[in-house]
């Protein structure tokens, strides 16, 4: 068993023009006065970091590593969710996803693309730069507009689209696994890699990749109605992320798991604060321990009722609350005694004269 790290808290929902959110200094400083012990940067904000300098400058990442210390914070992880879902676009999908890349590449898939790979392979390097071994990333998506199969799917769609998909990544994954880094995909509807299934169907498409793993959200399976609980223990080898966020699902006569094009607050399924929703944290954060699970555990605010200043406030609290100090001693070890194999045998009922 390991005992959870944490808190930590995932800066990219906080980000604002307005101070101490629109820098690395201010935001370090609000965590560490909230409780927090960590901090996960997102890479696309340029505020926090530079991500292909941190690829290319030691002496830059031990800095920015230093500013950080100095609150009394470790970077926990990387994160490159937006460049990562640029990875696999499809078309249908083009003009909404231009808004996460820089103006440059916008009306121009092809170099978005290369963009977003170079992104990922600077933050390969940028994260061994820091001495991380893990880093979290959407896996983008080909075939999402076909998770409903109607009209129904051709033969051979799925297994081509997960091919295809592999083959985006790859270059990625051997850029990663040359730095020593884990790639930890957020399993999350919108990606091809949305639930159980399709995380081992990319695995398989990789060849078992040792760098695929996972980024383990139990908000996400709350509004697909998957057992989250059972998820762990079938994919805890591979959970190597966690974030501690909230979900739940409450269908009517009128509106189910597609949402009914409702906000998010209108919605039957809609992500809730930490202890506002459903999840069973106390069953999560334990079966994690049980396993092992070499984790930090990072608050990401996103509710749909709950302020980001009172999520922030109440978050620290809510994961230091639920995490178990993994223990080392048996609770009837004061009960135990020397091994003596002739006892032990005659516990058996062994050499016994007949």
């Amino acid at each position: 068993m390991k005992t959870i790290k944490g808190p930590a808290v995932f800066l990219a929902q906080f980000m604002d023009d307005k101070e101490p959110f629109n820098s690395l200094d201010g935001l370090c400083k609000w965590a560490a006065d909230l409780g927090y012990k960590g901090i996960q940067i997102p890479t696309w904000e340029t505020r926090l970091i530079d991500l292909q300098k941190a690829a290319e400058s030691k002496t830059y990442c031990d800095e920015l590593k230093g500013k950080v210390n100095d609150h009394g914070l470790e970077i926990t992880e990387l994160c490159t969710h937006l460049q990562g879902q640029l990875v696999a676009v499809h078309p249908a999908y083009d003009i909404m996803f231009d808004n996460f890349a820089p103006d440059a590449y916008k009306n121009n898939p092809k170099e978005r693309t290369k963009w977003a790979v170079e992104q990922l392979k600077y933050a390969a390097k940028a994260s061994k730069n820091l001495g991380l071994n893990v880093h979290g990333t959407f896996s983008g998506a080909l075939l999402w507009h076909t998770a409903h199969p109607w009209p129904q799917r051709p033969e051979g769609l799925v297994e081509l689209g997960f091919e295809e998909l592999a083959k985006k990544w790859m270059p990625i994954l051997n850029e990663f696994d040359e730095n020593g880094v884990d790639v930890c995909y957020e399993i999350h509807p919108g990606e091809d890699l949305h639930d159980g299934v399709t995380f081992e169907r990319f695995l398989e498409a990789t060849h078992n990749h040792k760098r695929v793993n996972i980024l383990y959200d139990p908000s996400h399976f709350i509004l697909q109605q998957l057992d989250y609980i059972e998820y762990i223990d079938h994919y805890h080898d591979y959970i190597k992320m966690f974030h501690v966020k909230d979900a739940e699902f409450n269908p009517t006569g009128k509106k189910g798991s597609f949402g009914g094009y409702l906000d998010w607050r209108d919605r039957a399924g809609r992500y809730r604060h930490p202890g506002d929703g459903q999840v069973d944290f106390k069953t999560v954060f334990s079966k994690l321990t049980e396993y092992g699970c070499d984790v930090w555990a990072v608050l990401e605010w996103e509710c749909c009722i709950k302020s980001p200043a009172q999520g922030a406030r109440e978050g620290a609290p809510f994961i230091k609350s639920n995490i178990i100090e993994a223990t080392e001693k048996r609770f009837d070890d004061f009960a135990g005694s020397e091994v003596d194999t002739e006892k032990l045998k005659r516990i058996l009922g062994l050499n016994q004269s007949k």
